[in-house]
């Protein structure tokens, strides 16, 4: 019966989808349970980015009951580079306290211009960092361009859902961001029982602007006139090439506040991901 409803509502949406002028090309709905599919996702591991306080490891994505689960749990993991005195961030801790899951299809699919849709319940809890993003195929971070379809963390002790894009300049490592950012407030004033259901982001991109969507709301309009790589970046605009899918909860870090231990364990549940294009 489950699977049967689930293929309605698909229908559904993709009929709607196809009213508007959009093709169906690319999808993957998480039917049944079990571990993901290794042959699209590919797992992130250990410490990655933002000094964040997790350890990526791939057991904590599966499938439940047709829901990708990406779960951020307690733990003590040990560091195998480790290194006492170390000024780097992913060497100088002897554990990880915490663990959860990152994957992406980079190498497995890679998509230009279209909309991306994400149903997805986050854990809108402190210390979480959950996110749905893109990042270009070529070239290094940011002169590839990182589209942020989600993101939700704390902003001066205040919780918030952000909507961005960056693309590089002339120094190394360092972005040019448009960014939005929503206080958390805005959504729970709509519907204080907002953080205990699934919403629908949505990434509308063309060859002139990126739009950004939350369950119909535009929260971002990023114009592609001006989203133009600096030196290192060959001054090309990172947005008129292919970018690939990552899904992603962090904890901790640069600006993932720190978690209370009650927060865990942490469920960021994602229904689906879909890519259409015009007809």
């Amino acid at each position: 019966m489950k699977t049967a409803i689930l293929s309605l509502l698909l229908c559904l949406c993709v009929s709607q989808s196809f009213a508007q002028g959009w093709k169906l090309v690319w999808h993957d709905e998480f039917d049944g349970s079990g571990p993901l599919n290794t042959e699209v996702w590919k797992a992130e591991h250990g410490f990655v980015r933002n000094e964040e306080y997790q350890w990526y490891q791939e057991q904590n994505a599966y499938r439940q009951d047709g829901i990708l689960v990406l779960e951020g749990r307690l733990d003590s993991i040990p560091n195998p580079r480790y290194q006492a005195g170390s000024r780097s961030w992913q060497r100088n801790r002897p554990y990880a306290r915490y663990s959860s899951a990152s994957v992406n299809t980079r190498g497995t699919y890679s998509f230009l211009y279209g909309r991306m849709e994400v149903r997805a319940r986050i854990p809108a809890v402190c210390g979480a960092w959950p996110a749905i993003w893109t990042l270009g195929d070529r070239m290094p971070w940011p002169s590839n361009g990182e589209i942020d379809i989600m993101e939700y963390y704390q902003i001066d002790g205040k919780p918030h859902i952000l909507a961005n894009a960056a693309w590089g300049n002339d120094r190394p490592h360092s972005a040019v961001w448009n960014s939005k950012r929503i206080p958390f407030s805005h959504f729970l004033e709509k519907d204080p029982f907002w953080a205990q259901k699934f919403h629908i982001w949505t990434m509308d991109w063309d060859a002139e602007a990126i739009r950004i969507y939350l369950d119909g709301e535009l929260l971002n309009d990023i114009s592609l006139v001006g989203t133009i790589n600096g030196s290192i970046g060959n001054h090309v605009n990172p947005f008129h090439q292919s970018q690939y899918i990552l899904l992603d909860l962090a904890i901790g870090g640069i600006n993932g506040g720190e978690p209370q231990p009650d927060a865990f364990p942490m469920r960021y549940e994602i229904d689906y991901v879909r890519v259409y294009q015009k007809k």
